[in-house]
């Protein structure tokens, strides 16, 4: 079964990103089902390579190999999976961390977290939720886990004709648990959690705030499960409030302050959005203040109003900043792209009348590998700025 191309189409695909548009295709050869695998070729009938296919979706082919001869079986999916273990393993990632990440293990619409010996997967297309039930068979088999358990329960699964759907692939284990982060100890809710359960993705970045709070005020908003506010503690700050929205989150929040011990963190369920302005009137100011919100758009069409709520937010936050205090602030969306992260903090520093001096540039961890020409890889920016 084949996928063809249109003339003058395909040049990204050929270049390395594994998404095939339905309106790029000029022709489908075989009537292939759902999920079955096909061959992609250009107009000039030079192989580009295997993926499987959904024409109920945009994206029509989504390629898992370049190579022609490689088959797709339960072997292509263990060396695959190997593939990702060893390159975490030689990061020195051993306990908790994103084993795959879609696209950029090339896997896509796969994506895997270990916690513990805990496995929480999530299949986000038809063709990838064909192989679930194989990929729990390899992590059974051949990485130890104790459980596997599916999160798929996110409504892009609707955009593949796909339910929503939780629940064990493997034989029922705990669903809570407790799992340590470089001496932080963190309760999970692998069941009920957002996502997988915990955003492993700001792993590096927790502890890149080591050297600013030190017997520091902080403050950290959007606490969710309270890491940046933990880590705060841990690394010796004279006091952190953690600030959500969410009464569940500053439940779980509590929690894991209770695992920890700590004494010297406030929550306060609140909207960062309602309380900021208040505090500024009020002259309230912290020595460090941490802005790590939900992305606020998930499409392209959207990101105007994300720059206007990225820019209040980070507008808000300096003017609580001390003078020689530090702001750490992130994005997390790829369609606020680096520039556009940049001119937003500087138009909301220039607007807050504050001098900004760059001291750090921030990524997501390194088990979440960013691919070149594939920019849904690379999503997660931060930046840690010292304001005078």
């Amino acid at each position: 079964m084949q996928v063809i191309l249109q003339k003058g189409k395909g040049r990204r695909v050929e270049n390395g990103h594994p998404w095939v548009y339905g309106n790029e295709i000029d022709k489908i050869e075989g009537n292939p089902q759902t999920g079955d695998i096909v061959e992609v070729y250009n107009f000039r009938n030079e192989f580009i390579g295997k993926g499987y296919i959904n024409q109920l979706s945009q994206i029509t082919v989504r390629l898992l190999t370049r190579d022609k001869s490689e088959n797709i079986d339960k072997s292509f999916f263990r060396e695959r999976l190997l593939t990702c273990k060893t390159y975490r393993t030689t990061l020195n990632y051993i306990e908790n961390y994103r084993l795959v990440f879609g696209e950029a293990d090339f896997l896509p619409a796969l994506v895997i977290d270990k916690f513990n010996d805990v496995y929480v997967i999530q299949t986000l297309s038809a063709g990838m939720d064909r192989w679930k039930k194989i990929i729990t068979e390899i992590l059974m088999e051949d990485f130890g886990a104790s459980g596997v358990y599916e999160r798929n329960d996110v409504p892009v699964r609707k955009l593949e004709g796909l339910e929503e759907i939780k629940g064990f692939l493997s034989p029922v284990t705990a669903t809570q648990f407790v799992i340590n982060e470089k001496g932080v100890n963190f309760f999970l809710d692998i069941e009920n959690g957002q996502k997988t359960g915990f955003f492993l993705d700001q792993k590096e970045n927790r502890m890149a705030i080591q050297q600013i709070v030190k017997d520091k005020t902080v403050l950290d908003c959007f606490t969710y499960t309270g890491s940046f506010a933990l880590f705060a503690a841990y690394y010796g700050a004279k006091h952190v409030t953690a600030l959500d929205i969410s009464a569940d989150a500053i439940a779980l929040a509590n929690k894991n302050i209770g695992l920890n011990d700590f004494t010297n963190i406030t929550t306060i369920c609140e909207n960062a959005f309602d309380v900021l302005p208040v505090w500024a009137k009020e002259g309230k100011q912290f020595d460090v203040v941490i802005l790590d919100p939900p992305a606020f758009t998930k499409n392209r069409k959207g990101i105007e109003n994300a720059v206007k709520g990225y820019k209040e937010i980070n507008l808000r936050g300096i003017k609580l900043v001390k003078p020689g205090g530090f702001l750490v602030t992130y994005s997390c969306s790829h369609f606020m792209d680096v520039n556009l992260f940049y001119d937003t903090i500087a138009s909301a520093a220039t607007d807050a009348k504050r001098t900004v001096r760059e001291v750090q540039f921030l990524t997501q961890s390194k088990d979440h590998p960013i691919v070149w020409g594939v920019e849904e890889t690379n999503y997660l920016k931060g930046l840690v700025l010292q304001i005078l």
